[in-house]
Formats: structure tokens, C-alpha cells, sequence
């Protein structure tokens, strides 16, 4: 009798907002493993527009809109170094996203660390797609605050949201 190993992988972030790169890497990293999780980290240093548990939210209900998604995807928050998290959640692998040099350094080094803390969790680097390879959260947000049109990086229910927390604001 054979086993059926389930492959799992983790794209962990902070996704303050989830952009249509992200949801493109996560269609791609679909591909690779049996069970997806997008692990939503808090990241308090970087001083999130969203609260955890929306983007939280906001994650699950475009993954929920995905047309086309190959394996099981879910979505949760963590709140614990992610190296840990990855062995709680018994994950063969991390997904990361690259976009520019810029952000090779910083992954670079995240990597080298994750694997003298845990050598047998692999790193899997996606290179963004060239429709999205300057499109980051700070930018949306920063573009949005500023009455630019982000349409074409965001879905309508992240744009709703950031429509949302700006008329907060004003108020």
C-alpha cells in the first residue's frame, strides 16, 4: 500500500494591501504543492494600514475569487517566528516573492538564516511577473492616499477597503 505525501507550502507576508502580484505568486506557488497557506504575520514594525485580522479578511475573500487555483489554499494568521511556524505547520517549503535586486539582499539573508535554523525547509523564490514587478503595498497605499488610480494593481474589494479606511480619516 502507498502513502500519498501532501507537499505543503507557506507564502507568508504582511499583505497591507494584498496586491494582484501577490495573487499571482499564489496562483503560481498553487502549482508546486498539494496545500497552500498564506500566513498573515502581524509585522507591527512596518505600521500596517489593516489590522491583522482584515487583512486576514481581505486575503481570504480574493483567494476565494481566484478562477484558477491548483491546489488547496488557505489563509490564516500567525504570530511567531515564521521558521516556527513553517515546522507547526509540518511545510515542506516557503514561498517568496521577488520583484526587484532590491529585494534579493533582505530574502537573501531571511533565507540563509531559516536554513541554519531548519535546513530540510526549502526556499522557493518567484520571480514577480513583469506586470507587477514595481507594484508593492506601500506604493498602493501611498498612490491611493494621493487620489492615484490603483485599479489595475488591487482587486475592487481591496480597493473598497482602502476606499473604506481613507473616508475613516477624513472623518
Amino acid at each position: 500500500m502507498t502513502s500519498q505525501i501532501t507537499r505543503t507550502g507557506i507564502y507568508p507576508g504582511t499583505f497591507d494591501p494584498i496586491t494582484k502580484g501577490h495573487l499571482h505568486i499564489i496562483q503560481r506557488a498553487s502549482k508546486l504543492v498539494d496545500h497552500l497557506i498564506i500566513g498573515i504575520a502581524p509585522n507591527t514594525r512596518k505600521g500596517p494600514l489593516f489590522s491583522q485580522e482584515e487583512r486576514v479578511k481581505l486575503v481570504s475573500e480574493d483567494i476565494a475569487n481566484m478562477h484558477v487555483k491548483h491546489c488547496e489554499i488557505e489563509v490564516e494568521a500567525f504570530d511567531e517566528l515564521l521558521i516556527h511556524y513553517v515546522q507547526r505547520k509540518k511545510a515542506q517549503c516557503i514561498f517568496r516573492g521577488l520583484r526587484a535586486t532590491s529585494d534579493f539582499e533582505y530574502e537573501f539573508q531571511m533565507t540563509g538564516m531559516n536554513a541554519q535554523m531548519e535546513p530540510d525547509i526549502e526556499t522557493v523564490f518567484l520571480m514577480a511577473s513583469d506586470k507587477y514587478q514595481f507594484v508593492s503595498s506601500s506604493f498602493i497605499k501611498e498612490i491611493h492616499a494621493l487620489d492615484g488610480d490603483i485599479s489595475k494593481f488591487v482587486t475592487p474589494a481591496v480597493l473598497s477597503a482602502l476606499e473604506h479606511k481613507k473616508n475613516q480619516r477624513k472623518s
